[in-house]
């Protein structure tokens, strides 16, 4: 027999209510030993996690403020250390880096963007966790935001797609890590971008994008040949937010993407900070369902992410109100789905109020190899820290 949508949706957040008040009982709290002491206590901006080195167990690249590249190597038990010689020691504007296999030679290589100095990177790993300068010439003189590696063309190699405060660019690989500028690729379109995030939004199997900008997110459409066309007015709803990052999953359990900006008044103090969850039809058309599907958020926020934070099998969210000079780090917030992609605070219990701090970025992942999801969360000017339950 089939469920109809709305009975199924009621039978999940049935479901979800049992597992996640038994989940609950199970509060995230910080890792004490796992980080190397003081070193991530700097303006950590964005973190990813992958095996470097090879040797079967999950580590971290974190990229910094006008600090070095940190690679977070882990001994298999979640203990990370830092060994300054197996990369590049510049210093830079680092914004955001994407960890992947660019070259084609099964291992994890580094793209790297800078805002003010504009000093875009590109490491290639050795296959022992030990990088490498290559030429980057594609992505010379941006004003670098965002980075995110993604076949864009279908053709069996990750491609490069850089948001940028100067114009986003697309960077066509060749399968051996050169990258060209493909300026035809993307349509031209006004705002400083600060995120982008690919996903298959419209069911015809490519790559679409979305981009957060400070005028608003914007999603483009691929053709499947790695070109892009901006999504429609019905289609897309008509966004001026200034939109620090996107974050995208089935909130709804509906089997497509949904998208999740955040938003802050940082640059645009007129803008309306309130995040936004937009439901998409299955078509790559979306709704704006903010109003009745999150709670009221007038702080700013520069960072959303879409996670199971309860166990119980559906997307939460995670996301942070940064509000600079002020006494304290405001709390982190965990929202918690009832499965319908309708989110309300997670309790104490699951989410302790102790966990604050201006949040930048988070990453999942399993650092200790015993089946069960750590989090580490990626602070600005406050120590980076590694929860676990």
């Amino acid at each position: 027999m089939r469920l109809s949508h709305p009975v199924r949706r009621a039978l999940l957040a049935v479901l979800a209510a049992g597992v996640a008040a038994h989940a609950a009982a199970t509060p995230w709290l910080p890792r004490e030993g796992a980080l190397p002491p003081g070193l991530l206590a700097g303006l950590s901006m964005d973190a990813k996690a992958g095996d470097v080195d090879g040797d079967g167990d999950t580590d971290l690249v974190v990229a910094m403020e006008w600090a070095p590249v940190q690679v977070l190597l882990n001994d298999g038990r979640g203990r990370f250390s830092v060994d300054p010689t197996r990369v590049p020691q510049t210093t830079h504007d680092h914004e955001e880096a994407a960890l992947a296999d660019l070259d084609g030679d099964g291992d994890l290589d580094l793209a790297i963007v800078s805002e003010d100095d504009r000093a875009s990177e590109l490491w290639l790993n050795d296959g022992t966790g030990r990088f490498a300068v290559a030429p980057f010439d594609a992505a010379v003189g941006a004003v670098g935001n965002g980075i995110i590696a993604v076949d864009v063309d279908a053709d069996g190699d990750l491609d490069l797609v850089a948001a940028n405060a100067d114009g986003d660019r697309l960077l066509r690989n060749d399968g051996a890590a050169r990258f060209a500028h493909d300026r035809e690729a993307l349509p031209a379109f006004e705002g400083i971008s600060q995120d982008v995030i690919a996903g298959d939004v419209d069911g015809d199997g490519d790559a679409d994008l979305v981009f957060g900008k400070e005028n608003g997110a914007r999603l483009l459409l691929n053709d499947g040949r790695g070109r892009f066309a901006l999504a429609s007015a019905a289609q897309w709803p008509a966004l001026a937010d200034e939109t620090r990052k996107v974050g995208l999953g089935d909130v709804d359990g509906d089997g497509d993407l949904d998208v999740y900006p955040a938003n802050t008044r940082f640059s645009r103090p007129q803008a309306d900070a309130q995040d936004r969850l937009l439901v998409n039809d299955g078509r790559g058309g979306f709704t704006d369902e903010s109003a009745t599907q999150l709670p009221p958020d007038a702080q700013s926020g520069f960072h959303g992410d879409l996670h199971d934070l309860d166990g119980d099998g559906d997307l939460d969210l995670l996301s942070a109100d940064v509000v600079f000079g002020a006494p304290q780090p405001s709390p982190v917030r965990a929202l918690l789905n009832d499965g319908s992609g309708r989110f309300s605070p997670a309790p104490a219990s699951l989410w302790p109020a102790t966990i604050r701090g201006p949040l930048f970025d988070s990453v999942m992942l399993d650092a200790d190899g015993d089946g069960r999801a750590e989090r580490f969360l990626a602070m600005r000017a406050a120590p980076d820290v590694l929860l676990a339950r």
